[in-house]
């Protein structure tokens, strides 16, 4: 092969900065954003909070025509002069001095700019952020107050240690007793002994090995003389296995009791906790903070941006009034990057917020029975019909509603909520899957719990409704919902 050079000419697309930025922020949610925003305005000089929302934005013009004036009243200016321009009161008391007068104000202005601002001594105590207990340290906490040797404290914590957050252990008394015999001189009876005691434990039925153990555990720390008390028991030590299959015609027969009676033995079973541990929570609430508003007013559906989740930016004029054109100065070119990485980030934010709008109006003109009518009457959508709609890529729109937030009169859902899949209908329309899930769902609340319907009677049931959907795919749906099957919703009414 012989080298040589040629020259070519040809077009290409490249994503400038610019871009790059913009479709960063299209999918960052509000959390994020407010998390860039603020970073942008800690680096960037030229950055600022809008407080005048009503107005115009044309500080950066103004503050660039008048930068030589800016610069003089600047230079004029006296360092010992106090811009607060404090006037102190020209009769004092008779009993104060002018030292008091002076401390007693910078007091007040302290206390104040304390409760403003970022220290905490203006703040109530219960509105500091602190550490949340886990499960764990509850134990270990208590493990402390119990009087046990160094021995069995050393098991104890090994036991608190595999128990998980729904309380549960999740090691045998073997395998524990296997980790700690090299180190003590134990056996496993002592395991066993000290497991006991843990169990006895706030809250109620942690330490167990398995629901029958815990449920055994909380019906013990009840009050004996409770109706029901004694059948409960049996039931939960001897035909534990009948109630999980429920066989509720052999567990009357056991226990001897009538139908009505095996419902309030069910019934104080059921006041039990299958997960003691969740009673301990350590988990922070997270709030969502809605990106649009959706109301009715005279009749239309309205959509509004959410001020609250993107603050207004606007270019800073004291230091945009510092930037000479003909200066070629470090600190003049650096000021000018700064200047136009501001209004590349204010324009990418408008582009944002705008986008953000279209996307929202086109979802609500699309299930304006959903806000009408609710789930039942949700429409079919995809993002290839409001990327028709409002003449953007489908790879927008996918940006634009993730991990964005809707507040509606029936609540707050995701963007993404209102896209759904669909399913033919037998008049050859469509019907979302959003429906369909809120029609099984309907139908599972209004069902016989002596005879539960089984995934296919659902699919039969839709399909004379005109709604063509598969038995499996009843069972993807209810899946989905956290519905159990039909065998285990099975109970006495």
């Amino acid at each position: 092969m012989k080298q040589s050079l040629q020259l070519r000419l040809g077009q290409h697309l490249t994503m400038t900065p610019q871009l790059q930025q913009a479709i960063r922020l299209l999918q960052l949610s509000t959390i994020e954003l407010q998390t860039e925003i603020q970073q942008a305005l800690e680096s960037n000089p030229m950055l600022e909070i809008d407080e005048n929302e009503g107005e115009s934005g044309n500080t950066e013009s103004q503050a660039e025509a008048n930068s030589e004036s800016q610069i003089e009243t600047e230079s004029n200016m006296d360092p010992d002069v106090d811009l607060r321009k404090e006037e102190m009161p020209q009769d004092l008391p008779v009993d104060s001095s002018w030292d008091d007068t002076y401390d007693l104000q910078t007091s007040y202005n302290t206390s104040t700019s304390n409760t403003n601002g970022d220290d905490f001594s203006g703040m109530e105590y219960e509105n500091r952020s602190g550490t949340e207990e886990g499960l764990h340290e509850h134990l270990m906490w208590q493990m402390r107050l119990t009087p046990f040797s160094d021995t069995d404290m050393a098991i104890a914590t090994a036991i608190i240690d595999a128990i998980d957050d729904d309380g549960y252990l999740t090691q045998s008394v073997e395998e524990i007793w296997e980790d700690l015999k090299n180190e003590l001189e134990i056996e496993s009876d002592e395991v066993e002994a000290v497991l006991h005691r843990v169990q006895n434990f706030d809250p109620p039925g942690v330490g167990a090995r398995g629901l029958q153990e815990n449920l055994l555990i909380q019906l013990k720390q009840l009050d004996a003389s409770l109706p029901w008390y004694d059948q409960a028991r049996e039931l939960v030590e001897n035909y534990f296995s009948l109630l999980a299959n429920r066989e509720f015609n052999q567990l009357m027969r056991k226990l001897k009791v009538s139908e009505d009676g095996l419902r309030d033995i069910i019934k104080l079973i059921h006041t039990l906790n299958p997960r003691p541990g969740s009673l301990i929570n350590s988990n922070k609430t997270e709030y969502i903070i809605p990106d649009v508003y959706v109301r009715k007013e005279k009749g239309a559906w309205v959509v509004s941006l959410n001020p609250e989740s993107t603050p207004r930016l606007s270019i800073n004029s004291l230091y945009a009034g510092y930037i000479q054109r003909a200066n070629k100065s470090a600190d003049n070119t650096y000021l000018q990057g700064q200047l136009q990485e501001a209004r590349w980030l204010i324009k990418s934010l408008q582009s944002r917020n705008e986008t953000l709008m279209k996307v929202a109006t086109c979802i609500v003109d699309r299930q304006k029975a959903f806000l009408e009518h609710g789930e039942e009457a949700m429409k079919a959508l995809v993002l290839h019909d409001v990327a028709e709609s409002v003449g953007m890529h489908e790879s927008t729109i996918s940006r634009i509603t993730n991990k964005k937030y809707m507040h509606t009169p029936r609540g707050i859902f995701e963007l993404k909520y209102f896209f759904s899949s669909h399913v033919s209908t037998a008049s050859g329309g469509e019907c979302s899957s959003t429906a369909i899930r809120a029609l099984i769902k309907k139908m599972v609340a209004n069902e016989d719990a002596r005879k539960p319907l089984s995934d296919s009677k659902i699919a039969k049931v839709l399909s004379e409704q005109g709604i063509n959907v598969a038995r499996r795919t009843v069972a993807k749906y209810r899946d989905a919902m956290a519905i159990p099957p039909s065998n285990e919703r099975k109970r006495i009414a």
